[in-house]
């Protein structure tokens, strides 16, 4: 009788590292960049940073866009990063080029966003000594990246480049600076391209237990007013699949903030759409009177919360949250844990299969909450009587001209809190916005970078006057690129979320809001104080644009912008006296929301 042979043990071995030809620093950035997959780096040149723009001139993959400005290339590289979940990446040169990133590595570090902002410096033998555009870039940059790093051997840049992407990636994404002077990225070596990061010191993303997690289910069974409380984690760690079925076998109502727009459908029964200072009435009080809320991916920022002891003041607050220093921070949490947010709700649904957990009775709750909806829908009623065209209806036409089906941008202000009352969002990745350091000048150059990450899809930047006019210039990058990125714009010719604090604190006083000449104020009834003249000003880059002044026209408008083959400004006068609705003063809780305007 024979006997089975034995099977032979499988010998896995680590992945070798490759040595490169030998090549110039540059050279081995740029080959670097495509070994971690980049498309595409937004790029201003300068003394410092020619020779990385030298090598990319050379064979390769990576397409280069030349911005007009380094923060249109940093927001374009944020809008990219967005768009996909992928890695952003920007460039600048020394000192001015440098610095002029901060805002957009700043503004990435607030929204979680993944980018890689390569810096050329000064040689080193010039490091400290107030060289022509030289600066600190390394030391003022610390405080609002995941790491910087400044690198000073040229050997070091295939293991830096490597390490700086998994940083920026992993965990919690965030920003992360690689500062190379003109000598390392002249130096001519062999590089050797590490197979494999190891970083001492860098956590693996952490797992909720399952002791944790049926703790949770436990809660939610005994709860009668549960909250899901959501943020832009669901998006970052791409678990929208996940909190749906998670939300569904539960059957509790999902609120989202801003950030975590499109993670969970908009007009699902359980939607209790955004809250915060400009969000929902259902979605502010539902989280106000709730006695469970469980906060996914989410830190308590304080356009959320208002002030914090009115915020929730009857819940039993379990806080997930990959990045175990937001656990407390701005909320006390009665059960923080640190987990990857996909791996949470993915045990969870699976947990509560295999214990055969049943959900909550909560049909008081829900009618409760359908109440709310019932008395203050969402979005809410403009004065469509109105002789004008109001920003409300404007992103309203959007919306049904697209189908909700384009990926929005925003700058800062008014219209960004309209744009996500009035545009429902279904699809994570579709609503792209400035959101926890609030830059102006954010929305067309993020759209641009939306734009080329996915060609496939209608992108469209909603904005007013005042933030667009803040990156103007990438409509010159637009052209020749031709990127077919669209802008709304809601032209009230002010500064419109700051004349709204004046009409309500200040006595309407105006502090300097006012953008066009305060003895002569454009409007519908005014065309001739309109100032500036987008039109004109998009002509002289070549960009396509109309004016709209009559209702009448509005979505006829919007038609010819959406089918325009290339960039497109559509000018739309709007009022400057309207509100932004609901609203949540500073100092007042979810249950003291305005909705109505105070006369």
């Amino acid at each position: 009788m024979k006997t089975a042979a034995k099977a032979k043990p499988i010998v896995t071995f680590p992945p070798q590292d490759e040595v490169g030809t030998e090549m110039r620093g540059a050279d081995v950035v740029v080959r670097c960049l495509e070994r971690e997959g980049v498309e595409v780096v937004f790029a201003y040149p300068g003394g410092a940073s020619m020779e990385l723009h030298q090598a990319l001139t050379r064979p390769t993959k990576i397409r280069t866009i030349l911005p007009r400005f380094e923060q249109g290339g940093g927001f374009m590289a944020h809008g990219y990063a967005r768009a996909t979940g992928k890695v952003g990446v920007c460039m600048a040169t020394s000192g001015p080029g440098a610095t002029n990133l901060v805002t957009c590595i700043a503004d990435a570090y607030m929204d979680s966003i993944p980018l890689v902002a390569i810096t050329g410096q000064v040689f080193q033998q010039f490091i400290g000594k107030s060289a022509f555009q030289e600066t600190d870039f390394f030391g003022m940059t610390l405080p609002i990246t995941k790491h910087s790093f400044l690198v000073l051997k040229a050997e070091e840049l295939p293991r830096i480049i490597k390490e700086a992407f998994h940083i920026a990636s992993t965990g919690r994404p965030g920003p992360v600076v690689i500062d190379i002077p003109k000598d390392v990225q002249q130096k001519i070596f062999k590089p050797v391209f590490p197979a494999a990061v190891n970083i001492p010191g860098y956590p693996d993303a952490p797992q909720a237990t399952d002791d944790e997690l049926t703790m949770v289910l436990g809660l939610i069974a005994k709860a009668k007013k549960p909250v899901l409380y959501i943020g832009g984690g669901i998006l970052s760690a791409n678990a929208s699949t996940e909190l749906r079925k998670f939300a569904e076998l539960t059957g509790i109502p999902v609120a989202s903030t801003l950030m975590g727009l499109g993670a969970f459908p908009a007009e699902h029964p359980q939607s209790l759409y955004w809250f915060g200072m400009h969000g929902t009435v259902a979605g502010n009080w539902a989280v106000c009177e709730s006695d469970l809320l469980i906060t996914a991916g989410a830190r308590f920022d304080d356009r959320i919360t208002g002030v914090v002891s009115k915020f929730a003041p009857k819940a039993t607050i379990v806080h997930f949250d990959i990045d175990s220093a937001e656990h407390n921070k701005n909320k006390f949490a009665h059960h923080p844990i640190a987990s990857d947010i996909k791996y949470a709700l993915t045990r969870l649904n699976e947990l509560i299969k295999e214990t055969k957990w049943k959900k909550p009775d909560i049909a008081t709750w829900m009618k409760e909450i359908t109440g709310w909806k019932k008395q203050h829908p969402f979005p809410f009623n403009y004065a469509k009587n109105s002789e004008y065209i109001l920003p409300q209806e404007a992103i309203e036409v959007l919306y049904q001209e697209t189908k909700g089906e384009a990926i929005v941008t925003t700058g800062v202000g008014q219209h960004q809190m309209w744009t996500p009352q009035y545009y429902l969002f279904k699809e994570p990745r579709t609503f792209i916005s400035s959101l926890g350091l609030g830059t102006m000048g954010f929305g067309y150059p993020a759209a641009l970078g939306a734009k080329v990450a996915r060609p496939d899809k209608q992108v469209v930047d909603v904005d007013g006057d005042g933030s667009f006019l803040m990156n103007i210039q990438e409509l010159a990058t637009a052209k020749i690129e031709k990127i077919n990125a669209k802008c709304l714009l809601l032209n009230n010719q002010h500064l419109g979320m700051v004349v709204q604090w004046e009409d309500n604190f200040y006595a309407g006083t105006r502090g300097h809001t006012i953008l066009c000449d305060p003895a002569n104020i454009g409007g519908p009834d005014n065309p001739g104080g309109i100032y500036p003249d987008f039109v004109k000003i998009a002509a002289g880059f070549g960009v396509k644009a109309r004016r709209i002044l009559k209702r009448a026209d509005l979505r006829d408008g919007i038609r010819e912008m959406l089918a325009h083959d290339g960039p497109y400004v559509l000018d739309v006068i709007v009022p400057y006296t309207e509100h932004v609705l609901p609203f949540i003063p500073q100092g007042k809780s979810a249950m003291e929301i305005i909705t109505e305007r105070v006369k």
